[in-house]
């Protein structure tokens, strides 16, 4: 089986920083793209951040030069580096991949469990 694990959360004042961290682990044959979503309270998940097959990036306009995604393949780990946070960043972010895996060869997608992120003065 495949497993996404986060960590990184926690509470952080406006205009603070926080490092989200996802490890992915299992019988895994290759990762794809990775991706960072969040869920505000109340509202629907949205896609913050991807990193793309070829490692090119994309953001939601929304933390575009705020926030920036990277992954470490020798690790099978995806990164979220979270600055000048604003208020309405608060939400339960969750990690999410294209993983490959080894039994039977396929591709599937795969979520973490989320960890909180609360922006708070």
């Amino acid at each position: 089986q495949v497993q996404l694990v986060e960590s990184g959360g926690g509470l952080v004042q406006p205009g603070g920083s926080l490092r989200l961290s996802c490890a992915v682990s299992g019988s895994i044959f290759s990762i794809y793209s990775m991706y960072w979503y969040r869920q505000p309270p109340g509202k629907q998940r949205e896609l913050v951040a991807a990193i793309i097959s070829g490692g090119s990036t994309n953001y939601a306009d929304s933390v575009k030069g705020r926030f920036t995604i990277s992954r470490d393949n020798a690790k099978n780990t995806v990164y979220l580096q979270m600055n000048s946070l604003k208020l309405e960043d608060t939400a339960v972010y969750y990690c999410n991949a294209d993983v490959a895996v080894t039994t039977p060869l396929s591709v599937h997608r795969y979520w973490g469990q989320g960890t909180q992120v609360t922006v708070s003065s």
